[in-house]
C-alpha cells in the first residue's frame, strides 16, 4: 500500500510538472489564404499591436531589417511562379523581411523561411527577390499589424502590410492567362493518348463493350506511333484477342515484343512470347 501511495505521488508530481498554463499570445498567429487567378497564395504571420507605442521609426527602427510581424518570421507561399517588379519569383515558400523608412520600404523574399525573427546571420545569397514599395500615410490608425490581399484581378494582386498609420503594398502578377490558355488548348484538342488507354483498359477489365475498347486502344496506339509504348501495344493485343481478332492480336503482340526487347523489359517480353505461342504465331 505504501508503494502504491508513493507511485501515485510520483504520477501526480509528473502531471503537475508537465501541465502548462493556457493563455492568449500577445501577438496572435494568423493565416491568410487567397486564390489569385489560379494561383494559391498563403501568408502565415504573428500580429503585434501598438498598445500606445510609436511604431515606425521607434519600435520598428528605420533602416533596419524587420521580421515584418512578431515571433517567427512571416511566411508567404506561392503555388506558381509570380512576377514582382518585373522579376520572377519561383513558386515556393519564403520569409518576408522588410527594411522600413519614412517614404518607402525595401521588401525581401528570403529563401530560408524557418527563422525565429531575423536570421542570426543575414545571407544575401538567400534573397530570392528584393523590391521597393512606397510607404503611404493613412488617415486613421490601425492598432494591430495586418497583412491583406488588395486590388485583386485574375492576373495580379497587391500584398498589403498595414500598421499604425502606414500602408505598404507590393504588387505581384500571376500566370493566369498562360494557364487558362494551356487548359483551353488541352481540352479543345480532345482526349490524350493516356485518356484513351485508361478508358480502353477499364472497358477491357470490366467486361464492357469490347469493340469500344478496341477503338479507344487503337487511338492510343496511333497517337503514340512516333514513340511506341510496349504496354499500350500489349493491351491492344489482349483487347483484339478478346474481340476475336486473332490476326490483330498477333500483330500487336509482335510490335509489343519488339519494343519491350528494345526497352529491356523482361516481364513484357515473357508475356508477349507466351501470348504469341498461345495464339499459334
Amino acid at each position: 500500500m505504501k508503494k502504491l501511495f508513493l507511485s501515485l505521488l510520483v504520477v501526480t508530481f509528473i502531471n503537475n510538472v508537465s501541465a502548462q498554463v493556457k493563455a492568449p499570445q500577445s501577438s496572435p498567429f494568423s493565416k491568410v489564404e487567397q486564390k489569385v487567378g489560379l494561383t494559391d497564395v498563403t501568408v502565415e504571420y504573428s500580429r503585434p499591436s501598438a498598445k500606445g507605442r510609436t511604431i515606425f521609426g521607434d519600435l520598428v527602427p528605420f533602416g533596419k531589417v524587420w521580421r515584418t510581424g512578431a515571433n517567427a518570421n512571416t511566411k508567404i507561399s506561392f503555388s506558381n511562379d509570380v512576377i514582382i517588379g518585373g522579376k520572377t519569383l519561383k513558386k515556393g515558400t519564403y520569409a518576408v523581411y522588410t527594411k522600413p523608412s519614412a517614404g518607402s520600404w525595401e521588401v525581401y523574399f528570403y529563401s530560408d523561411a524557418n527563422n525565429w525573427g531575423n536570421p542570426r546571420e543575414w545571407n544575401d545569397a538567400k534573397v530570392a527577390l528584393k523590391t521597393t514599395a512606397k510607404a503611404e500615410s493613412m488617415p486613421m490608425k490601425v492598432e494591430t499589424f495586418t497583412v491583406t490581399f488588395d486590388d485583386l484581378t485574375n492576373n495580379s494582386a497587391v500584398l498589403g502590410m498595414i500598421w499604425e498609420n502606414t500602408y505598404v503594398g507590393v504588387k505581384f502578377e500571376v500566370p493566369t492567362d498562360k494557364e487558362v490558355s494551356e487548359s483551353i488548348s488541352k481540352v479543345m484538342a480532345g482526349p490524350g493518348a493516356g485518356d484513351y488507354y485508361a478508358a480502353a483498359t477499364y472497358y477491357f477489365d470490366e467486361g464492357k463493350d469490347i469493340n469500344q475498347a478496341k477503338e479507344w486502344i487503337g487511338k492510343a496506339v496511333e497517337m503514340t506511333k512516333d514513340s511506341p509504348r510496349f504496354w499500350y501495344l500489349r493491351k491492344q493485343s489482349l483487347i483484339h484477342a478478346k474481340a476475336g481478332d486473332k490476326k490483330g492480336a498477333i500483330k500487336a503482340a509482335k510490335e509489343s515484343l519488339k519494343h519491350a526487347e528494345k526497352a529491356g523489359n523482361a516481364d513484357y517480353v515473357k508475356m508477349n512470347k507466351e501470348s504469341l505461342k498461345e495464339w499459334g504465331a
